[in-house]
Protein backbone atom coordinates (compact mmCIF):
# COMPACT_ATOMS: atom_id res chain seq x y z
CA UNK A 1 0.00 0.00 0.00
CA UNK A 2 1.41 3.41 -0.95
CA UNK A 3 1.81 6.26 1.54
CA UNK A 4 -0.87 8.30 -0.24
CA UNK A 5 -3.31 5.37 -0.19
CA UNK A 6 -2.61 4.79 3.48
CA UNK A 7 -3.24 8.44 4.25
CA UNK A 8 -6.52 8.33 2.35
CA UNK A 9 -7.56 5.21 4.25
CA UNK A 10 -6.88 6.97 7.51
CA UNK A 11 -8.76 10.17 6.74
CA UNK A 12 -11.69 8.90 4.66
CA UNK A 13 -12.55 5.76 6.62
CA UNK A 14 -12.69 6.28 10.37
CA UNK A 15 -13.06 3.32 12.72
CA UNK A 16 -16.62 2.10 13.06
CA UNK A 17 -18.04 2.94 16.51
CA UNK A 18 -17.87 -0.07 18.84
CA UNK A 19 -18.78 -0.64 22.46
CA UNK A 20 -15.91 -0.41 24.93
CA UNK A 21 -13.95 2.18 23.02
CA UNK A 22 -13.86 4.45 26.11
CA UNK A 23 -13.35 1.77 28.77
CA UNK A 24 -10.40 2.46 31.07
CA UNK A 25 -8.42 -0.23 32.90
CA UNK A 26 -5.93 -0.03 35.78
CA UNK A 27 -2.19 -0.55 35.23
CA UNK A 28 -0.06 -2.40 37.77
CA UNK A 29 2.43 0.45 37.58
CA UNK A 30 -0.26 2.93 38.64
CA UNK A 31 -2.95 4.97 36.96
CA UNK A 32 -5.43 4.01 34.26
CA UNK A 33 -5.44 3.91 30.48
CA UNK A 34 -8.03 3.46 27.76
CA UNK A 35 -8.16 -0.25 26.99
CA UNK A 36 -6.72 -1.28 23.62
CA UNK A 37 -8.76 -4.31 22.54
CA UNK A 38 -6.52 -6.15 20.08
CA UNK A 39 -8.04 -9.62 20.30
CA UNK A 40 -10.68 -9.31 17.58
CA UNK A 41 -9.90 -12.79 16.25
CA UNK A 42 -11.30 -14.28 19.46
CA UNK A 43 -14.35 -12.01 19.80
CA UNK A 44 -14.82 -8.63 18.19
CA UNK A 45 -16.48 -5.86 20.20
CA UNK A 46 -20.11 -5.15 19.41
CA UNK A 47 -20.73 -2.46 16.84
CA UNK A 48 -22.60 0.47 18.39
CA UNK A 49 -25.09 0.10 15.53
CA UNK A 50 -25.77 -3.50 16.52
CA UNK A 51 -26.22 -2.61 20.17
CA UNK A 52 -28.59 0.24 19.32
CA UNK A 53 -30.68 -1.95 17.01
CA UNK A 54 -30.98 -4.68 19.60
CA UNK A 55 -31.90 -2.17 22.33
CA UNK A 56 -34.61 -0.69 20.12
CA UNK A 57 -36.09 -4.14 19.45
CA UNK A 58 -35.79 -5.53 23.01
CA UNK A 59 -39.13 -4.13 24.33
CA UNK A 60 -40.88 -5.88 21.43
CA UNK A 61 -39.20 -9.25 22.01
CA UNK A 62 -41.61 -12.15 21.68
CA UNK A 63 -41.90 -15.81 20.74
CA UNK A 64 -41.09 -16.76 17.18
CA UNK A 65 -43.42 -18.69 14.81
CA UNK A 66 -47.01 -19.70 15.43
CA UNK A 67 -47.75 -16.97 17.99
CA UNK A 68 -50.95 -15.04 17.35
CA UNK A 69 -49.98 -11.95 19.33
CA UNK A 70 -48.54 -8.77 17.86
CA UNK A 71 -45.10 -9.15 19.46
CA UNK A 72 -44.84 -12.73 18.29
CA UNK A 73 -45.78 -11.74 14.76
CA UNK A 74 -43.30 -8.85 14.81
CA UNK A 75 -40.51 -11.05 16.17
CA UNK A 76 -41.20 -13.73 13.57
CA UNK A 77 -40.99 -11.18 10.76
CA UNK A 78 -37.78 -9.78 12.22
CA UNK A 79 -36.26 -13.28 12.51
CA UNK A 80 -37.10 -14.28 8.94
CA UNK A 81 -36.05 -10.88 7.56
CA UNK A 82 -32.73 -11.37 9.35
CA UNK A 83 -32.35 -14.68 7.49
CA UNK A 84 -32.88 -12.91 4.17
CA UNK A 85 -30.49 -10.08 5.09
CA UNK A 86 -27.69 -12.47 5.97
CA UNK A 87 -28.30 -14.51 2.81
CA UNK A 88 -27.95 -11.32 0.77
CA UNK A 89 -24.77 -10.42 2.67
CA UNK A 90 -23.32 -13.80 1.68
CA UNK A 91 -24.65 -13.55 -1.90
CA UNK A 92 -26.31 -16.93 -1.55
CA UNK A 93 -27.92 -18.76 -4.46
CA UNK A 94 -31.70 -18.64 -4.72
CA UNK A 95 -32.14 -22.25 -3.61
CA UNK A 96 -29.61 -22.14 -0.77
CA UNK A 97 -30.74 -22.68 2.79
CA UNK A 98 -29.59 -20.54 5.73
CA UNK A 99 -29.71 -22.03 9.21
CA UNK A 100 -29.11 -19.99 12.34
CA UNK A 101 -26.84 -21.83 14.76
CA UNK A 102 -24.85 -20.93 17.89
CA UNK A 103 -21.42 -20.42 16.29
CA UNK A 104 -19.04 -21.58 13.55
CA UNK A 105 -18.28 -24.64 15.65
CA UNK A 106 -21.98 -25.43 15.93
CA UNK A 107 -22.50 -24.86 12.20
CA UNK A 108 -19.76 -27.27 11.17
CA UNK A 109 -20.89 -29.89 13.67
CA UNK A 110 -24.37 -29.60 12.20
CA UNK A 111 -22.98 -30.17 8.71
CA UNK A 112 -20.93 -33.10 9.99
CA UNK A 113 -24.15 -34.67 11.28
CA UNK A 114 -25.71 -34.20 7.83
CA UNK A 115 -22.99 -35.93 5.82
CA UNK A 116 -24.21 -38.76 3.60
CA UNK A 117 -23.19 -42.28 4.52
CA UNK A 118 -19.59 -43.15 3.71
CA UNK A 119 -18.68 -39.52 2.99
CA UNK A 120 -14.96 -38.82 2.87
CA UNK A 121 -13.75 -35.52 4.30
CA UNK A 122 -10.54 -33.69 3.38
CA UNK A 123 -9.20 -31.06 5.74
CA UNK A 124 -5.82 -29.36 6.13
CA UNK A 125 -4.05 -29.67 9.47
CA UNK A 126 -3.90 -25.86 9.47
CA UNK A 127 -7.58 -25.48 10.36
CA UNK A 128 -9.01 -24.05 13.55
CA UNK A 129 -10.31 -26.84 15.78
CA UNK A 130 -13.86 -25.79 14.88
CA UNK A 131 -13.27 -27.01 11.34
CA UNK A 132 -10.63 -29.65 12.11
CA UNK A 133 -12.46 -31.79 14.67
CA UNK A 134 -16.20 -32.18 13.79
CA UNK A 135 -15.56 -34.91 11.20
CA UNK A 136 -14.46 -37.67 13.57
CA UNK A 137 -17.33 -39.98 12.57
CA UNK A 138 -16.51 -39.68 8.86
CA UNK A 139 -13.57 -40.99 6.84
CA UNK A 140 -11.16 -38.09 7.30
CA UNK A 141 -7.99 -37.38 5.34
CA UNK A 142 -5.82 -34.79 7.07
CA UNK A 143 -3.62 -32.85 4.66
CA UNK A 144 -0.20 -31.46 5.60
CA UNK A 145 0.30 -27.73 5.97
CA UNK A 146 1.07 -26.14 2.58
CA UNK A 147 3.70 -23.45 2.25
CA UNK A 148 2.17 -21.61 -0.72
CA UNK A 149 -1.40 -21.16 -1.97
CA UNK A 150 -0.47 -23.12 -5.09
CA UNK A 151 0.83 -25.96 -2.96
CA UNK A 152 -2.48 -26.01 -1.10
CA UNK A 153 -4.38 -26.48 -4.35
CA UNK A 154 -1.95 -29.11 -5.60
CA UNK A 155 -2.07 -31.05 -2.34
CA UNK A 156 -5.85 -31.13 -2.41
CA UNK A 157 -5.98 -32.14 -6.08
CA UNK A 158 -3.66 -35.09 -5.49
CA UNK A 159 -5.61 -36.26 -2.47
CA UNK A 160 -8.94 -36.02 -4.30
CA UNK A 161 -7.56 -37.85 -7.33
CA UNK A 162 -6.81 -40.85 -5.11
CA UNK A 163 -10.26 -41.07 -3.53
CA UNK A 164 -13.14 -43.33 -4.51
CA UNK A 165 -14.78 -41.27 -7.27
CA UNK A 166 -18.20 -42.82 -6.70
CA UNK A 167 -18.73 -41.84 -3.07
CA UNK A 168 -19.60 -38.44 -1.60
CA UNK A 169 -16.76 -36.19 -0.47
CA UNK A 170 -16.41 -32.88 1.34
CA UNK A 171 -13.51 -30.44 1.57
CA UNK A 172 -13.37 -28.10 4.56
CA UNK A 173 -11.14 -25.04 4.36
CA UNK A 174 -10.68 -21.72 6.12
CA UNK A 175 -10.98 -18.43 4.30
CA UNK A 176 -8.46 -16.61 6.49
CA UNK A 177 -6.23 -18.21 9.10
CA UNK A 178 -7.00 -17.39 12.71
CA UNK A 179 -3.25 -17.71 13.41
CA UNK A 180 -1.47 -15.96 10.55
CA UNK A 181 -4.35 -13.97 9.04
CA UNK A 182 -3.33 -15.21 5.60
CA UNK A 183 -6.02 -15.54 2.93
CA UNK A 184 -6.49 -18.99 1.45
CA UNK A 185 -7.16 -19.62 -2.27
CA UNK A 186 -10.80 -20.53 -1.69
CA UNK A 187 -12.01 -20.15 -5.28
CA UNK A 188 -9.20 -22.34 -6.61
CA UNK A 189 -9.77 -24.96 -3.91
CA UNK A 190 -13.48 -24.98 -4.71
CA UNK A 191 -12.70 -25.54 -8.39
CA UNK A 192 -10.41 -28.44 -7.48
CA UNK A 193 -13.05 -29.97 -5.23
CA UNK A 194 -15.80 -29.73 -7.85
CA UNK A 195 -13.54 -31.07 -10.60
CA UNK A 196 -13.19 -34.26 -8.55
CA UNK A 197 -16.86 -34.55 -7.61
CA UNK A 198 -16.47 -33.22 -4.08
CA UNK A 199 -18.25 -30.43 -2.24
CA UNK A 200 -16.62 -27.72 -0.16
CA UNK A 201 -17.51 -25.83 3.01
CA UNK A 202 -15.86 -22.53 3.85
CA UNK A 203 -15.03 -21.58 7.43
CA UNK A 204 -15.47 -17.83 7.10
CA UNK A 205 -15.20 -16.98 10.80
CA UNK A 206 -12.09 -14.85 10.23
CA UNK A 207 -12.88 -13.84 6.65
CA UNK A 208 -16.41 -12.42 6.86
CA UNK A 209 -15.56 -9.60 9.33
CA UNK A 210 -12.77 -8.32 7.07
CA UNK A 211 -13.67 -9.06 3.43
CA UNK A 212 -16.87 -9.57 1.45
CA UNK A 213 -17.86 -13.23 1.15
CA UNK A 214 -19.81 -14.28 -1.94
CA UNK A 215 -21.03 -17.86 -2.05
CA UNK A 216 -21.61 -17.47 -5.79
CA UNK A 217 -18.24 -15.98 -6.70
CA UNK A 218 -16.23 -18.33 -4.48
CA UNK A 219 -18.44 -21.20 -5.70
CA UNK A 220 -18.52 -22.89 -2.30
CA UNK A 221 -21.28 -25.27 -1.31
CA UNK A 222 -21.59 -24.02 2.28
CA UNK A 223 -20.26 -21.20 4.39
CA UNK A 224 -20.15 -20.99 8.18
CA UNK A 225 -19.34 -18.09 10.49
CA UNK A 226 -20.01 -16.72 13.99
CA UNK A 227 -21.80 -13.57 15.02
CA UNK A 228 -19.34 -12.80 17.80
CA UNK A 229 -16.52 -12.47 15.25
CA UNK A 230 -18.73 -10.18 13.16
CA UNK A 231 -19.30 -7.53 15.86
CA UNK A 232 -22.57 -9.21 17.00
CA UNK A 233 -21.86 -10.99 20.30
CA UNK A 234 -25.27 -12.46 21.08
CA UNK A 235 -24.62 -16.18 20.74
CA UNK A 236 -25.62 -16.91 17.16
CA UNK A 237 -23.92 -18.30 14.07
CA UNK A 238 -24.76 -19.19 10.48
CA UNK A 239 -24.58 -22.18 8.17
CA UNK A 240 -25.66 -21.34 4.62
CA UNK A 241 -25.56 -23.35 1.42
CA UNK A 242 -26.90 -26.40 -0.40
CA UNK A 243 -30.19 -27.66 0.99
CA UNK A 244 -30.16 -31.31 -0.13
CA UNK A 245 -27.80 -32.84 2.46
CA UNK A 246 -29.44 -30.81 5.22
CA UNK A 247 -32.96 -31.83 4.16
CA UNK A 248 -32.01 -35.51 3.97
CA UNK A 249 -30.36 -35.63 7.41
CA UNK A 250 -32.05 -36.23 10.72
CA UNK A 251 -32.65 -32.97 12.61
CA UNK A 252 -29.59 -31.68 14.43
CA UNK A 253 -31.76 -31.42 17.56
CA UNK A 254 -35.10 -33.14 18.06
CA UNK A 255 -37.87 -30.99 19.42
CA UNK A 256 -40.46 -28.33 18.79
CA UNK A 257 -39.92 -26.17 15.75
CA UNK A 258 -38.11 -28.93 13.87
CA UNK A 259 -41.23 -31.10 13.77
CA UNK A 260 -44.10 -30.47 11.38
CA UNK A 261 -46.43 -33.21 12.68
CA UNK A 262 -46.27 -35.62 15.62
CA UNK A 263 -48.82 -38.45 16.13
CA UNK A 264 -49.21 -41.34 18.54
CA UNK A 265 -49.06 -44.87 17.18
CA UNK A 266 -51.26 -47.71 18.30
CA UNK A 267 -48.20 -49.43 19.79
CA UNK A 268 -47.67 -46.45 22.10
CA UNK A 269 -44.84 -44.80 20.22
CA UNK A 270 -44.83 -41.62 18.17
CA UNK A 271 -44.41 -40.85 14.49
CA UNK A 272 -42.72 -37.59 13.51
CA UNK A 273 -42.80 -35.66 10.26
CA UNK A 274 -39.89 -33.22 10.22
CA UNK A 275 -39.66 -29.91 8.39
CA UNK A 276 -37.54 -29.82 5.24
CA UNK A 277 -36.78 -26.10 5.53
CA UNK A 278 -34.14 -24.50 7.76
CA UNK A 279 -36.53 -25.08 10.68
CA UNK A 280 -35.54 -28.77 10.52
CA UNK A 281 -32.26 -27.87 12.23
CA UNK A 282 -33.51 -24.99 14.41
CA UNK A 283 -35.38 -26.90 17.12
CA UNK A 284 -36.37 -25.01 20.23
CA UNK A 285 -36.99 -21.30 20.68
CA UNK A 286 -34.77 -19.49 18.17
CA UNK A 287 -32.19 -16.94 19.26
CA UNK A 288 -34.05 -14.02 17.73
CA UNK A 289 -31.75 -11.36 19.17
CA UNK A 290 -28.68 -13.28 18.01
CA UNK A 291 -30.02 -13.58 14.47
CA UNK A 292 -31.13 -9.94 14.41
CA UNK A 293 -27.73 -8.76 15.66
CA UNK A 294 -25.94 -10.63 12.87
CA UNK A 295 -28.26 -9.06 10.30
CA UNK A 296 -27.61 -5.64 11.83
CA UNK A 297 -23.85 -6.16 11.60
CA UNK A 298 -24.17 -7.31 7.99
CA UNK A 299 -26.04 -4.11 7.14
CA UNK A 300 -23.53 -1.93 8.98
CA UNK A 301 -20.51 -3.46 7.22
CA UNK A 302 -22.20 -3.30 3.84
CA UNK A 303 -23.16 0.35 4.31
CA UNK A 304 -19.65 1.26 5.50
CA UNK A 305 -18.27 -0.28 2.30
CA UNK A 306 -15.79 -3.13 2.31
CA UNK A 307 -13.46 -1.29 -0.08
CA UNK A 308 -12.90 1.42 2.53
CA UNK A 309 -12.77 -1.05 5.42
CA UNK A 310 -10.20 -3.22 3.65
CA UNK A 311 -8.08 -0.21 2.70
CA UNK A 312 -7.94 1.04 6.26
CA UNK A 313 -7.21 -2.42 7.64
CA UNK A 314 -4.35 -2.84 5.18
CA UNK A 315 -2.88 0.37 6.57
CA UNK A 316 -3.11 -1.00 10.12
CA UNK A 317 -1.60 -4.32 9.04
CA UNK A 318 1.28 -2.50 7.39
CA UNK A 319 1.88 -0.40 10.50
CA UNK A 320 1.97 -3.43 12.81
CA UNK A 321 4.19 -5.47 10.51
CA UNK A 322 6.58 -2.57 9.97
CA UNK A 323 6.78 -1.97 13.72
CA UNK A 324 7.46 -5.62 14.50
CA UNK A 325 10.07 -5.79 11.73
CA UNK A 326 12.04 -3.08 13.54
CA UNK A 327 12.53 -5.41 16.53
CA UNK A 328 15.07 -8.12 15.60
CA UNK A 329 13.95 -10.37 18.46
CA UNK A 330 10.45 -10.69 16.99
CA UNK A 331 9.58 -13.44 14.50
CA UNK A 332 6.20 -13.21 12.76
CA UNK A 333 4.61 -16.57 11.97
CA UNK A 334 3.60 -17.25 8.39
CA UNK A 335 2.75 -20.13 6.08
CA UNK A 336 2.74 -18.34 2.75
CA UNK A 337 5.43 -15.68 3.29
CA UNK A 338 5.62 -11.95 3.92
CA UNK A 339 3.90 -10.94 0.68
CA UNK A 340 0.78 -13.07 1.21
CA UNK A 341 -2.47 -11.08 1.47
CA UNK A 342 -3.99 -11.25 4.93
CA UNK A 343 -6.56 -9.88 7.33
CA UNK A 344 -5.80 -8.12 10.61
CA UNK A 345 -4.50 -11.19 12.45
CA UNK A 346 -0.77 -11.47 13.19
CA UNK A 347 0.98 -14.01 15.43
CA UNK A 348 4.58 -13.83 16.56
CA UNK A 349 7.13 -14.96 19.12
CA UNK A 350 9.78 -12.91 20.91
CA UNK A 351 13.26 -14.27 21.49
CA UNK A 352 14.03 -14.54 25.19
CA UNK A 353 10.38 -14.31 26.23
CA UNK A 354 7.74 -16.88 26.99
CA UNK A 355 4.72 -15.68 25.04
CA UNK A 356 2.36 -15.92 28.03
CA UNK A 357 4.68 -13.66 30.02
CA UNK A 358 4.89 -11.15 27.18
CA UNK A 359 1.11 -11.01 26.69
CA UNK A 360 0.56 -10.59 30.44
CA UNK A 361 2.98 -7.65 30.50
CA UNK A 362 1.22 -6.00 27.56
CA UNK A 363 -2.03 -6.16 29.49
CA UNK A 364 -0.86 -5.28 32.99
CA UNK A 365 1.63 -2.54 32.10
CA UNK A 366 0.14 -1.05 28.92
CA UNK A 367 -3.59 -1.86 28.95
CA UNK A 368 -3.33 -3.84 25.72
CA UNK A 369 -5.37 -7.02 25.27
CA UNK A 370 -3.85 -9.65 22.97
CA UNK A 371 -3.96 -13.46 23.02
CA UNK A 372 -1.28 -16.03 23.75
CA UNK A 373 -1.18 -19.80 23.39
CA UNK A 374 -1.97 -22.10 20.46
CA UNK A 375 -5.20 -20.36 19.43
CA UNK A 376 -7.37 -23.50 19.09
CA UNK A 377 -5.21 -24.43 16.11
CA UNK A 378 -2.62 -26.60 17.83
CA UNK A 379 -1.27 -28.54 14.81
CA UNK A 380 -0.76 -25.32 12.82
CA UNK A 381 0.96 -23.37 15.59
CA UNK A 382 3.19 -26.31 16.45
CA UNK A 383 4.15 -26.59 12.78
CA UNK A 384 4.95 -22.88 12.59
CA UNK A 385 6.92 -22.87 15.84
CA UNK A 386 8.77 -26.08 15.09
CA UNK A 387 11.62 -26.52 17.55
CA UNK A 388 12.14 -22.84 18.23
CA UNK A 389 13.29 -22.40 21.83
CA UNK A 390 10.86 -20.72 24.20
CA UNK A 391 12.53 -19.24 27.26
CA UNK A 392 10.65 -20.23 30.40
CA UNK A 393 10.25 -16.90 32.16
CA UNK A 394 8.30 -16.22 35.32
CA UNK A 395 5.22 -17.72 33.67
CA UNK A 396 4.77 -20.82 31.57
CA UNK A 397 2.53 -21.49 28.61
CA UNK A 398 -1.01 -22.34 29.77
CA UNK A 399 -1.36 -25.11 27.18
CA UNK A 400 1.94 -26.87 27.92
CA UNK A 401 1.36 -30.24 29.57
CA UNK A 402 3.66 -31.39 32.41
CA UNK A 403 7.02 -32.26 30.96
CA UNK A 404 6.13 -30.85 27.54
CA UNK A 405 8.24 -28.27 25.77
CA UNK A 406 6.73 -24.80 26.19
CA UNK A 407 5.38 -23.81 22.79
CA UNK A 408 3.07 -20.85 22.46
CA UNK A 409 2.79 -17.60 20.53
CA UNK A 410 1.31 -14.11 20.81
CA UNK A 411 -1.54 -12.99 18.56
CA UNK A 412 -2.58 -9.42 17.88
CA UNK A 413 -5.80 -8.91 15.92
CA UNK A 414 -7.88 -5.90 14.96
CA UNK A 415 -10.60 -4.76 12.62
CA UNK A 416 -13.17 -2.14 11.68
CA UNK A 417 -13.39 -0.64 15.17
CA UNK A 418 -9.68 -0.35 15.93
CA UNK A 419 -8.34 3.21 16.40
CA UNK A 420 -4.89 4.09 15.07
CA UNK A 421 -3.79 4.89 18.62
CA UNK A 422 -4.27 1.29 19.76
CA UNK A 423 -1.98 0.02 17.03
CA UNK A 424 0.64 2.67 17.75
CA UNK A 425 0.55 1.89 21.48
CA UNK A 426 0.98 -1.81 20.75
CA UNK A 427 3.99 -1.28 18.48
CA UNK A 428 5.65 1.03 21.02
CA UNK A 429 4.93 -1.38 23.87
CA UNK A 430 6.54 -4.29 22.03
CA UNK A 431 9.62 -2.21 21.34
CA UNK A 432 9.84 -1.05 24.95
CA UNK A 433 9.30 -4.48 26.51
CA UNK A 434 11.98 -6.05 24.34
CA UNK A 435 14.53 -3.31 24.95
CA UNK A 436 13.86 -2.57 28.62
CA UNK A 437 12.10 -5.65 29.98
CA UNK A 438 9.00 -5.88 32.15
CA UNK A 439 8.64 -3.42 34.99
CA UNK A 440 6.74 -5.88 37.17
CA UNK A 441 7.12 -9.40 38.47
CA UNK A 442 4.77 -12.15 37.27
CA UNK A 443 3.75 -15.60 38.40
CA UNK A 444 1.63 -18.51 37.20
CA UNK A 445 -1.84 -18.85 38.69
CA UNK A 446 -4.36 -21.44 37.51
CA UNK A 447 -2.35 -21.89 34.34
CA UNK A 448 -2.28 -18.20 33.51
CA UNK A 449 0.49 -15.66 33.80
CA UNK A 450 -0.58 -12.84 36.15
CA UNK A 451 1.12 -9.93 37.90
CA UNK A 452 2.59 -10.88 41.27
CA UNK A 453 1.06 -8.99 44.19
Amino acid sequence: MSVSTAATARTVCAPLPVLGRDVTVPLVTGGEVTYAALDYAASAPALQRVWDDVAAYAPYYGSVHRGAGYLSQLSTDLFENARRTVAEFLDCRSDDQLVFTRSTTDSLNLLARALPADCQVFVFETEHHASLLPWQDARVTYLNAPRTPGQAVGTLERALAERDPHGPALVCVTGASNVTGELWPVRELAAAAHAHGARIVLDAAQLAPHHPVSVRELDVDWVAFSGHKLYAPFGAGVLAGRADWLAAADPYLAGGGASRKVTRREDGGVDVEWHESAARHEAGSPNVIGAYSIASACKALTEAGFDDLVAREEYLIGRVRAGLAEVPQVRVLSLFGDDAPRVGVISFVVEGWNSSHFAAALSAEYGIGVRDGLFCAHPLVRTLLGSDPQTQGECGAPEAAPGEKSLNAIRVSFGAGTPDEHVERFVNAVRELVSEGARWQYRTEDGRCVPAV
